[in-house]
């Protein structure tokens, strides 16, 4: 999904990104003071400098947008997720049923991109949570995992982001996350493994202090 600046939460998403670099799960980046489109003018003229290098003939029809194309994809499809003016709106309600058991939902789609190589990342995500005061619209929590998958990554720190980002929302740390995904940069590059996949997971509070918690967390993985 690209950048919807109607379903945002600009003020959330400063919170959110100060906690993160409280625990030390924040993307590496630096304030440069560029706006969106001073970024896509910027690339633009980069991408045209690196197909120029490559050989390739810009003034053929088929190439010659390629430098904008690239441009406006990286700041405004595929790493809109560094941006967090760009924050998902994410309401909490209160738990006022007082809900106690878990809350899981299975696959999640993860398309992001390896920091190493700006390549593909993709997978599937698992994110339960058991409530204490409030509880989460379902369509967030899909909208957190992909606001993270929307910037170059690693799967380690990504999965750590959404799970800080949902405990500090939710006001809990009964949070576990899981993400299965295949990287291009194995796959299409380097070993060219077409088979492999990557697990990672992140639990929190009961999840991870309590057994039994755990137990039935990894086998509604396997329903």
């Amino acid at each position: 999904m690209s950048y919807d600046k109607t379903k945002t939460d600009p003020a959330l998403g400063q919170k959110v990104h100060e906690y993160l670099v409280s625990v030390g799960v924040e993307t590496p980046v630096i304030d440069n003071g560029l706006s969106r489109k001073e970024k896509i003018d910027k690339i633009e003229g980069h991408f045209d400098e690196i197909v120029g290098t490559l050989g390739l003939d810009l003034k053929d029809d088929s190439l010659m947008d390629t430098p904008k194309r690239v441009a406006k994809m990286y700041v405004n499809e595929i790493f809109w997720g560094l941006d967090y003016d760009a924050f998902p709106k994410a309401t909490v309600v209160e738990n006022k049923m007082n809900y106690n058991e878990m809350i899981v939902e299975r696959n999640i789609s993860v398309q992001s991109n390896c920091e190493h190589h700006f390549v593909v990342i993709d997978g599937l995500a698992t994110v339960a949570y058991v409530p204490k005061k409030n509880v989460l619209g379902l369509s967030k929590i899909n909208r957190i995992v992909e606001y993270f998958s929307k910037r170059p990554q690693i799967q380690e720190r990504l999965t750590e982001q959404i799970y800080h980002a949902l405990a500090f929302i939710l006001d809990t740390e009964n949070v576990a996350v899981m993400v299965d995904a295949q990287h291009y940069c194995v796959k299409s590059r380097g070993v060219e493994d077409t088979g492999s996949s990557t697990i990672t997971s992140r639990l929190g509070g009961s999840f991870k202090a309590h057994p039994e918690v755990r137990a039935e967390f990894l086998s509604l993985l396997k329903v």
